[in-house]
């Protein structure tokens, strides 16, 4: 097996340790009280998978439910659930309707019954009804602002809770009085529970002054209708809410960590909460390869780098591509030639932005395969085109939806 297919290998196998089923079914392992009715609510891109382990555990309680996904991301009917796909990330008015019909599925509840939340990454998108007054225009604009500008996804869920009935710990609000035992797959670092899907059934941590301050700080140009909305506080106290994690970014490191030690690598995990520009992430494994490959004779055993984490990018170009692809065009311009060096960086959940791909898996042949078909690397990844750039290279990763989505997994792998 060649470096670079060890490096895929070791990504799949890592995604494969975080897939929603079994952490689901242990999550429910403890029956859920109540003598009234159980409604089930599955929100984000691992909905389907998280809905259909919940079905077979609970089957016959469940009195009605509705799964909202991304497209793609079904996999069939479950029982009677009803399932929707919708679009991600940028709203659509099915999104709206879907969740339409979740409220209404949760409307007129006792004491006695509960509704099962099960919240994956996505759902800020995909779990959507905007405060009155708020159009579908006014959210979009919104999130493409800050998701152009480089804003993270706790600062981008700071604002969209504001303006939404279901965020913030409003959808909470909605279920009332039934309790809400909400199981979380979670995609955010440091697992806040407050910005995992922009938190429905969490006390919300964020403020009303964090909000003026991000606006402040990228310069967002929102309507007077929307500043207003800004400024209306979020639940910050919610008695009838029990939430579990049941996975996370520190788990999919873990696991490639221990996949790698026993192909015989010295594995190394740098850090689980990668925060930068994806480019600028690269280009430092990059670096750390180049210094492995150096000190080469001095090791009696390959060597691997590990982060998992969420990179940002700040769009200057009209091209094609997402994060994990742009860290690994990057990165493939710091490996040039160098020989038995591989460099991958995964979405787990299988789709890396607006994409088919979940990532690049590059060598220090990719650059020299781009420039034979006549591209310029550099020039494609000053213009956010690094699809098409690992198109041409085939580098590209492509898993299809893998139904979990906890953040992204990078590796640097050295022979």
């Amino acid at each position: 097996m060649t470096i670079r297919e060890t490096a895929i290998s070791v990504a799949k196998s890592a995604i494969d340790s975080v897939l929603p089923e079994r952490a689901v079914k242990e999550a429910l392992a403890d029956p859920i009280e109540g003598s009234g009715s159980v409604v089930l609510i599955a929100i984000g891109k691992a909905a389907w998978r998280m809905a259909n382990a919940a079905h077979e555990s609970l089957g016959p309680q469940i009195a009605r439910g509705c799964v909202i996904t991304k497209d793609g991301h079904s996999r069939g009917p479950i029982g009677t659930l009803e399932i929707f796909e919708a679009a991600h990330p940028v709203l659509e008015q099915r999104n709206l309707d879907a969740t339409r019909r979740a409220l209404a599925m949760v409307e007129g509840l006792s004491e006695k019954d509960t509704v099962l939340f099960l919240v994956s990454g996505g759902g800020s998108a995909l779990f959507e009804l905007p405060l009155e007054g708020v159009t579908l225009e006014n959210v979009a604009d919104m999130t493409n602002q800050l998701l152009a500008c480089g804003a993270d996804i706790v600062e981008i869920n700071t604002l969209r809770k504001r303006i939404s009935s279901v965020k913030g710990g409003r959808f909470a609000q909605v279920c009332a009085p039934a309790r809400v035992r909400s199981v979380v797959l979670s995609d955010v670092l440091g697992d806040r529970l407050d910005s995992i899907a922009s938190g429905p059934a969490y006390p919300d941590s964020s403020t009303c002054e964090d909000a003026a301050s991000i606006v402040g700080k990228y310069g967002l140009n929102l309507p007077s209708g929307i500043l207003d909305k800004l400024s209306l506080e979020t639940p910050k106290k919610l008695d009838n809410v029990v939430t579990q994690i049941t996975g996370s970014v520190p788990v999919l490191c873990e696991a490639a960590r221990k996949s790698l030690a026993e192909r015989g690598f010295a594995a190394i995990l740098l850090t689980t909460t990668l925060v930068c520009e994806a480019a600028e992430g690269g280009a430092i494994f990059a670096a750390l390869a180049r210094e492995a490959v150096r000190e080469r004779k001095l090791r009696t055993a390959p060597v691997a780098f590990i982060a998992g984490g969420e990179t940002v990018v700040k769009l200057k170009g009209k091209g094609k591509g997402g994060r994990c692809q742009e860290m690994a065009l990057a990165a493939a311009l710091g490996l040039q030639e160098l020989e038995g060096v591989a460099f991958a960086a995964v979405g787990s959940d299988g789709t890396d932005g607006p994409t088919d791909a979940a990532g690049g898996v590059v060598d220090g042949g990719t650059i020299r395969r781009i420039r034979s078909r006549g591209l310029d690397p550099q020039g494609m990844l000053d213009g956010n085109d690094a699809y098409h750039a690992l198109k041409a290279s085939e580098d590209l990763l492509i898993t299809g939806p893998t139904g979990t989505n906890v953040n992204d997994l990078i590796m640097a792998l050295i022979e």
